[in-house]
């Protein structure tokens, strides 16, 4: 029970953190919905080329710690908030696997 309540805390951290990054950038782009959906962060009217190495994805890596490939990119992208603070912890564990 205790890693339960410890991973729950841990989601709910980077939550907080997803989600004030999330507000930043959300603001910037007033004909997004507050939907708690990734793709908020960037114009749903012109959305960008390429993810990884925008202003929203350095602002997460900063955040975090973490780097984030251009696959990874692309899926937290397509995520809600949730999703995204689950994915972040993952990439945070595997990069501290590597190094």
């Amino acid at each position: 029970m205790k890693g339960t309540l410890d991973t729950k805390d841990e989601i709910s951290g980077i939550y907080a953190a997803l989600h004030a990054v999330y507000s930043k950038h959300r603001r910037r782009h007033r004909e997004n919905p507050d939907s708690k959906q990734m793709c908020c962060m960037w114009s749903t009217n012109d959305p960008p080329d390429t993810i990884e190495g925008t202003e929203p994805i350095c602002d997460i890596e900063g955040t975090f710690g973490i780097e984030v490939r251009e696959n990874e990119a692309l899926e937290l992208y397509d995520m809600d908030l949730d999703q995204a603070a689950r994915m972040i912890i993952e990439i945070s564990k595997k990069r501290k696997k590597q190094g």
